[in-house]
């Protein structure tokens, strides 16, 4: 009979070790589901004041008519997309002279040495609205020797993720170019030859 007891006891304590262990190991998986929500949470608050910053950023720099969108990528109007570097393709207002610069590789034509066209020109036509998002829209248009063109910006509420289709007023070699918009000083854009 105690034999019977003592078996029934040990029974009994390793069950219980074992459901113990297994509601720590759960206790555990949740603390650290838990944990890693806040930390994703915490990021994307983050991200959101850092959004909020370029945004307003963004919108003094179109408005002072002093700013560059980077861009990441460029679509042609035959619906081609190419990735580009940001520091080597940009539009640029500055001081009423705005800029239009592309530069791919293995691009055969290059009159501004780096694979692309650069063309700058007289701004005219701003014209600034904003819907009830808080998207921004800017509608320009940039005159120079080498260039005649309409620009609409579009400025996503809340970051500083922007589009410029560009139409030229003589060919219809329509380009959409997405990117940043940044202000003029805070820009790393190295300018090729530019016809003028």
């Amino acid at each position: 009979m105690k034999r019977i007891l003592f078996m029934a006891t040990l029974l009994v304590v390793l069950c219980g070790g074992v459901v113990m262990a297994q509601t720590t190991r759960e206790e555990r998986r949740e603390a650290w589901k838990q944990a890693r929500a806040e930390r994703r949470a915490e990021v994307k608050q983050l991200e959101a004041v850092q959004d909020s910053a370029a945004f307003i950023k963004a919108v003094e720099a179109l408005k002072a008519g002093y700013w560059v969108m980077e861009a990441d990528n460029v679509i042609f109007s035959n619906g081609m997309l190419r990735y580009v570097s940001p520091n080597t393709n940009y539009v640029s207002v500055r001081d009423g002279i705005g800029v239009v610069q592309t530069a791919f590789d293995n691009f055969v034509y290059s009159p501004n040495g780096l694979g692309g066209v650069t063309v700058q020109g007289h701004v005219s036509d701003q014209r600034i609205s904003t819907d009830k998002d808080g998207n921004v829209f800017m509608n320009f248009s940039i005159f120079g020797g080498a260039i005649s063109a309409t620009l609409n910006l579009t400025l996503s509420g809340g970051t500083n993720q922007a589009s410029i289709y560009f139409s030229p007023n003589y060919n219809g070699n329509n380009l959409l170019i997405n990117g940043n918009l940044v202000p003029y000083d805070e820009a790393t854009i190295f300018k090729g030859t530019t016809l003028w």
